[in-house]
């Protein structure tokens, strides 16, 4: 159709919605079909504001001539238009037509890049005035031009992108023009930059800071007017508004910020759902049922049953493809059982202990139709789960299960199903029996798009073979459906433009080894950066060099008979937009930092991968410049502030250059972006304990401290008085609170507790937290006490605590009494379990003694606390196990090779054991049989620990020197044992 063909008045839309004064409040309220988005583009204040009047003609060269850019020449045209004084249109009803205008070309962007069916009229004769459009050729070059405008901090949009004026019309009345965006403006004008600009990152190949501020801003406004409980908005407005914000947060990589909004928006909407495990089979072999896992949602108000079923008769979605596996049911066949027993064997994977009753009675093989957008909340939650930390947070097994539901349930809009079949595919693909339904699924998504997103601009292709042939079936009309019902939730979905999901597809088919197919698709695409990795991942590095420097170089071989050109001449006149990326892909190949300074020249200093590439080659190179490195990351860091990766880097870099606040700095802004990541927390402690060592607070504290508590770091310092003597060790206790958050996220990495454990055992009493220490070295020696044994056990933070305990601490005031379960009155005692001594005294019993084997001091430090404890014929048997210890590890050097050494270790043990064991704790009396207390021993004559003390240090000391008499005889050694040898004689 085309765009002079049909006249159309502003009072003919008018029926079709109020263009003159759209809703100050709604968040949403526009919804434009096909037919309506062509007529508001035909609209004669269209038409001027695109330059269809004879009156331009002089500005229109100066785009002709590409001084100047189509998108400035609409931008500048709509500021003149909305300041131009008109007796036909008011200011308000001028603003609204302005605005109408720049959503049908958004919308109409989108359905010929993203959703489709194809557009029924030719965007370029629309939007375009005839002078610009004169031949192909010229066509061509307006649209390269405005590609070219959209590079953002060097970030370049896909050369190629179909029916770019749509996006430069869009972009220059709701975003360049700053003409909408009033005080007095309705909600939509705010909402349609915000979406214009989120549209624009999208387009880019990365995330750009500048892009990313502008986004920001906006809904931060948005959700101060939207959300407060006194906002106009509707419960639904709310729910969408906090859905789309998740979706926006996911782009950016901010999952936890995602799941938040998921969740509240779930609450809003009074959406219940819940992943959990049913009893169920998932293979055709499987003999007994077993859990599995499921989403069990349900809306709070379900879509009526006769609109579901028309929508379903309009349009079935995109073809669902079957899973064909010998092994693996095309569904999980769950058991039938009814909902009391459901409900008992219900194994929940999410923090709830209990389901919903509305859930619980659900049956997971038939669940209700969702509602669309509750739909797309499953959908977003499963987009923003991150799949590289499994131990937190949901793996991609927990992930297919929101996707199934949306699948298996239904879902009354198109568009939805698509994205949940896009979904479902992504986390297949990881699955070795799910694998190939997963490439054949985005292929059928791909040639669906491909098909629907064709436009009857042809003359703008290179040539017609480069048009895309479907690899499957072309789709049928059943599995279409219009662009209002495609488009109505688009912005609530993580949708993919057309060339992106093509690439997702290439890069699908690499992982799976057909680099040909990959390379077709590729190269299809113009995407030479990505044609030139595949080549180089395949170490066919000449064919990367030689691809990437065609885009960038002169060739140097002009023979036309010969193919081979070798592009090693001067630089091409006109750079392509993504040049930055470009040659950092060839410095990356070459290893030439020239090539990544000349990135970030081309970039006009603005492309902050070069500097993060510039920087990783300064740390590659022998010996490596961590000056340079620093320098170059700082660099790309003016640029995109929030890059999480380049601050890590950075931190890294000042550590070994030992600028310790200044990695203090940049550990922090790592864990502002990314909360998550353990490294960085454990790195932050690290950079903090240096400067804590030359901290005046670290040696010099107050002479009468006050013990540590919650509330430390918030009291301020009296007026006059120094701040370290305040908070003493203050940047000790901040590294603790650091490695406490690593150790929560990586809770069984040992590293980071045993650095806990050594971080909290140096902050002297009173401010030793105790209890810390105690939990670090139980979770060392959980983690690694089967592999390493008693090596894992700090000896002298152990020491520690024992002194602790012993010295501070009575052992009857930590007894509470107990009834015994036989019933007839009798009571005994137990030890506080919850207190820092039963703590520290359950460290020993559970998890130190049945490690030791070898170590002496392990077992001294136990007899310590059975001495503690009131039990001296424990303490004496671990002074025996101590002797026995010393003994079989020196045995070999004392006894065989003659080493003094260990001949003096064995006689200081048995001095050890006949001194401070046998004659201290053999004539004490003994403890009673179920290890009480002192004062609990039976009725009648005491029993001693040990009656014959003297007779087995005779015997120890006897054994000794029997065995060290042929090396030792007349050695200190052996003077020392005939020694102790008469002082165990005596009363015999």
């Amino acid at each position: 159709m085309a765009a002079d063909s049909v006249s159309v008045h502003p009072t003919t839309l008018d029926a079709m919605f109020d263009l003159s004064s759209p809703s100050r409040e709604q968040y949403d309220p526009v919804r434009l079909t096909s037919a309506q988005a062509l007529a508001v583009l035909q609209l004669s204040l269209a038409k001027e504001v695109f330059g269809h009047n004879d009156a331009e003609q002089s500005a229109l060269g100066q785009v002709s001539s590409k001084d100047v850019s189509y998108t400035a020449f609409v931008t500048e045209k709509v500021k003149a238009v909305f300041l131009a004084q008109t007796d036909d249109l008011t200011v308000e009803a001028k603003r609204s037509q302005l605005l109408h205008i720049g959503l049908a070309a958004l919308f109409s962007f989108l359905q010929s890049n993203v959703t489709g069916p194809p557009l029924e009229f030719s965007p370029a004769e629309t939007v375009l005035p005839p002078v610009l459009r004169t031949t192909a050729s010229a066509l061509r070059g307006i649209r390269d031009q405005v590609i070219r405008e959209l590079s953002v901090d060097g970030e370049a949009a896909y050369k190629l992108t179909p029916n770019v004026e749509l996006f430069s019309v869009a972009k220059a009345i709701l975003v360049d023009a700053d003409v909408l965006v009033q005080d007095n403006s309705p909600l939509l004008a705010r909402v349609a930059r915000m979406r214009v600009n989120f549209l624009h990152q999208k387009m880019l190949s990365e995330v750009t800071t500048t892009l990313q501020d502008a986004i920001y801003v906006d809904l931060d406004v948005l959700a101060k007017t939207m959300l407060p409980s006194q906002s106009p908005s509707t419960t639904e407005e709310k729910g969408r508004f906090l859905l789309e914000r998740a979706t926006i947060h996911t782009h950016h990589g901010f999952d936890a910020k995602a799941r938040a909004d998921l969740e509240r928006a779930a609450a809003v909407k009074g959406f219940e759902f819940a992943l959990t495990g049913r009893l169920g089979k998932r293979t055709k072999f499987q003999e007994r049922d077993v859990s599995q896992l499921v989403v069990l949602a349900q809306s709070a108000e379900s879509p009526p049953k006769e609109t579901t079923e028309s929508q379903s008769q309009e349009s079935s979605g995109p073809k669902k493809l079957d899973l064909n596996d010998d092994t693996l049911l095309e569904a999980i066949s769950f058991t039938k059982e009814d909902s009391q027993n459901t409900k008992e064997k219900s194994v929940t994977v999410q923090e709830e202990s209990s389901l919903p009753s509305a859930l619980a009675s659900l049956d997971p093989g038939n669940q209700p139709l969702l509602d669309p957008v509750d739909s797309a909340i499953l959908l977003a939650l499963a987009s923003a789960i991150t799949n590289t930390s499994p131990e937190h947070g949901l793996t991609r097994e927990e992930t297919l299960p929101y996707a199934t539901r949306v699948l298996e349930g239904g879902s009354s809009n198109w568009q939805i199903y698509t994205q949940a079949l896009l979904v479902r595919s992504r986390v297949e693909g990881f699955r070795s029996r799910t694998v190939e339904r997963s490439v054949l699924q985005m292929q059928a998504l791909v040639d669906q798009v491909i098909a629907d997103t064709a436009t009857l601009d042809t003359e703008v292709d290179a040539s017609k073979d480069e048009q895309p042939t479907t690899f499957l079936p072309r789709p049928e009309k059943s599995e279409s459906a219009p662009a209002d019902q495609r488009l109505e939730y688009i912005w609530l979905l993580n949708f993919s433009t057309r060339w992106s999901l093509e690439a997702e597809l290439a890069q699908r088919w690499v992982d799976l080894g057909g680099l040909r197919t990959a390379l077709e698709i590729y190269e299809r695409l113009h995407m030479w950066a990505e044609v030139a990795l595949c080549y180089a991942a395949t170490e066919r590095e000449d064919k990367a060099r030689s691809l990437v420097r065609r885009q960038l170089y002169e060739p140097t071989n002009k023979d036309e008979e010969n193919d081979d050109d070798t592009y090693e001449g001067p630089e091409l006149a006109l750079l392509p937009a993504n040049a930055p990326r470009l040659f950092c892909i060839l410095g990356d190949i070459d290893k030439d930092p020239a090539l990544y300074e000349r990135a970030w020249d081309v970039s006009k200093n603005r492309y902050a991968r070069a500097q993060r590439s510039l920087a990783r080659h300064w740390l590659m190179t022998k010996p490596p410049q961590p000056e340079k490195a620093e320098e170059a990351y700082l660099k790309s860091l003016h640029i995109n502030r929030l890059n999480h990766g380049a601050w890590f880097a950075l931190g890294c870099v000042q550590l070994e250059l030992q600028k310790w606040e200044e990695a203090i700095q940049s550990f922090t802004r790592t864990v502002q972006l990314e909360d998550t990541d353990a490294e960085a927390w454990s790195n932050l402690a690290a950079a903090m304990l240096r400067v804590s060592e030359s901290e005046p607070s670290e040696t010099a504290a107050t002479t009468e401290p006050t013990p540590s508590s919650a509330d430390d770091d918030e009291q301020q310092p009296d007026e006059g008085t120094e701040e370290p003597k305040e908070e003493p060790y203050k940047r000790k206790r901040e590294a603790l609170a650091a490695l406490q958050r690593a150790a929560q996220i990586k809770h069984s990495d040992s590293r980071i507790w045993d650095n806990l454990l050594t971080v909290a055992a140096s902050i002297p009493p009173p401010y030793t937290p105790l209890r810390e220490i105690v939990n670090a070295q139980r979770r060392v020696i959980e983690i690694v006490g089967a592999k390493k044994g008693e090596k894992c056990i700090d000896l002298r933070i152990l020491g520690m605590l024992v002194d602790h305990l012993v010295t501070n601490y009575e052992y009857e005031n930590l007894l509470i009494p107990m009834e015994t379960e036989t019933g007839d009155g009798s009571t005994t005692r137990i030890l506080r379990s919850g207190t820092t001594p039963g703590q520290i005294i359950s460290l020993l019993d559970d998890r130190v003694v049945p490690l030791i084997t070898h170590s002496a001091p392990l077992w001294l430090l136990v007899g310590r606390v059975e001495l503690f404890r009131g039990r001296p014929s424990k303490a004496l048997e671990a002074h025996e196990k101590a002797w026995r210890a010393v003994v079989a590890s020196s045995t070999q050097g004392a006894f065989q090779m003659g080493e003094e050494k260990k001949w003096t270790e064995i006689v200081a043990a048995t001095e050890r054991l006949v001194r401070n064991g046998y004659a201290k704790y053999g004539p004490m009396e003994k403890e009673s049989q179920d290890g009480g207390h002192p004062g609990s021993v039976a009725e009648g004559e005491a029993e001693l620990v040990a009656k014959d003390w003297r007779f087995k240090a005779r015997s120890a000391v006897r054994g000794i020197m029997g065995k060290g008499k042929e090396f030792w005889e007349d050695s200190d050694g052996w003077a020392r044992l005939k020694a102790l040898q008469s002082e165990v004689s005596g009363g015999q």
